[in-house]
């Protein structure tokens, strides 16, 4: 109860920080909040799943303030469908809420993986993919971010400690006094993640991981698991890669591209490629 609870604090607070709820005050907030009766022994706790889809949909909330959806009931269907795929083989098959794919107007290439399992990618790196297993690679590097939990663990833990001690160590009748610093630590939080996934990109480390595990995945459903390398040779290809969008958030395709065919087991010819590719030339833009 006390999770489901505070949940429901951290979705009134994204409301407030991201859409501007109207009637939503701090006192409001400090309402719903005194009810986790969070301890201050808990400050120091990692963040649960819900805790991760709610500040997830808020990150998810800033990507959609800067970029439209893509108005294709069709396409994004398909894109769910190739998604859920490739996550029920991922480390982290389930989440709260489940797995959530949308295509971004953008032709841009690129793709961001909110906490908790909602995931975007640009029309842009959409086209880019020449077949339905590529567009598998790049759902299947995104589920493995999830999965890993890189972009909650971008949070610095300084700050989530901070807000689960304000939580647990205010009354009431404080609470409502110290509501504008919880806001403003909350804000914090959803900022460490969207600077991270949309700014300044994940650690080197933890692009090679999602590559050697979007292989794995690939392979466990069945798809070709040299399809990363093959879209990573198409980002190559590229004129002016490493300007903007993926390139300037990824480290070099290059270097990518050299580790990931080092990683990648020999693949035997599926019957279902050839189906899987006349799917995906029905849909493409």
């Amino acid at each position: 109860m006390r999770r489901r609870t505070m949940g429901a604090m951290f979705l009134a607070l994204s409301l407030t920080l991201v859409w501007g709820c109207a009637g939503m005050d701090y006192a409001s907030v400090a309402s719903i909040a005194v009810k986790t009766t969070v301890k201050a022994a808990e400050a120091s706790r990692p963040i649960s799943d819900s805790e991760e889809y709610y500040i997830g949909r808020a990150v998810a909330a800033r990507v959609l303030g800067t970029s439209r959806l893509v108005q294709d009931p069709q396409l994004t269907l398909y894109v769910n469908e190739v998604g859920e795929t490739v996550a029920r083989k991922s480390p982290r098959p389930h989440t709260y809420k489940g797995y959530h794919f949308a295509v971004l107007d953008s032709s841009e290439p690129n793709a961001f993986a909110c906490p908790g399992g909602l995931i975007f990618v640009t029309k842009g790196l959409v086209v880019m993919c020449g077949n339905e297993d590529e567009l598998a690679a790049v759902l299947a590097h995104e589920v493995a971010h999830i999965a890993n939990k890189d972009g909650i663990n971008s949070i610095s833990k300084a700050r989530w400690t901070e807000v689960l001690t304000t939580l647990g160590t205010e009354t009431a009748k404080q609470y409502a006094g110290a509501g504008g610093q919880l806001i403003t630590l909350f804000e914090g939080s959803i900022d460490d993640v969207f600077k991270t996934i949309v700014v300044n990109g994940y650690s080197r480390a933890a692009e090679e991981a999602a590559d050697a595990q979007a292989i794995k995945t690939l392979q466990k459903a069945g798809y070709d698991p040299g399809a990363m390398a093959a879209l990573l040779a198409k980002m190559m290809a590229k004129k002016g890669a490493g300007s903007s969008g993926i390139f300037k958030t990824h480290p070099p395709t290059g270097d990518r591209l050299a580790k990931v065919k080092s990683e990648t087991p020999a693949a035997t010819p599926n019957k279902m490629e050839a189906v899987r590719t006349k799917r995906f030339e029905s849909i493409k833009m």
